[in-house]
């Protein structure tokens, strides 16, 4: 809950419940499958197969406006 609350709720202002919704989601997701987590050993808790590819160039993409940004390599 304390991850969710500094990097996402306290950076943002809803003025309805589908915008906290939209925010959550898309939280989730990142968090979920884009975010490394150290008391994983810095893997993901559920990586797309393309996770640890070599090829193609490192792309930002990002979440929430840029708040949440993540790195990755182009198909």
């Amino acid at each position: 809950m304390r991850t969710l609350k500094d990097e996402c709720l306290d950076r943002m202002i809803f003025f309805s419940p589908r915008q906290l919704r939209r925010a959550l989601n898309q939280y989730l997701d990142h968090y979920h499958t884009e975010r490394n987590h150290q008391g994983l050993g810095n893997q993901l808790i559920e990586p797309d197969e393309t996770v640890g590819s070599i090829a193609g160039e490192i792309e930002c993409s990002e979440r929430l406006g840029g708040m949440l940004k993540y790195y990755h390599r182009a198909a």
